[in-house]
């Protein structure tokens, strides 16, 4: 139950951005640097483990996919719903990568 709680708040939350006209702004909070690789249908994550940082650009669909709702399940418990800007998810950016070529095969 916390678990659908958690994924309609992302849902809500990535929709905000999904519909607004130009292509989606990412903002990053670090630098202040506006990218312009983030379009619609589309959102900006953050993985960071053990040192390791890398930015990936992800597709709502994997909104559904099994394996990246349980990288979403960590990053809910380890930071909760406040985080802002982009969302960070508590993984290796190896193991995010994975998870994206899977669904790709």
């Amino acid at each position: 139950m916390l678990f659908r709680s958690f994924v309609g708040k992302i849902e809500k939350g990535v929709s905000h951005f999904v519909h607004r006209r130009p292509p989606l702004r990412y903002l990053s909070q670090a630098t202040g640097v506006v990218a312009d690789d983030v379009r619609e249908g589309y959102f900006a994550v953050l993985a960071t483990k053990g040192g390791e940082s890398k930015r990936f650009i992800v597709g709502l669909h994997y909104l559904n996919d099994p394996a990246f709702l349980g990288l979403l399940n960590r990053a809910q418990e380890e930071y909760g719903f406040r985080q802002k800007g982009t969302l960070e998810i508590p993984c290796q950016p190896q193991e995010l990568q994975n998870i994206l070529n899977d669904r790709k095969a």
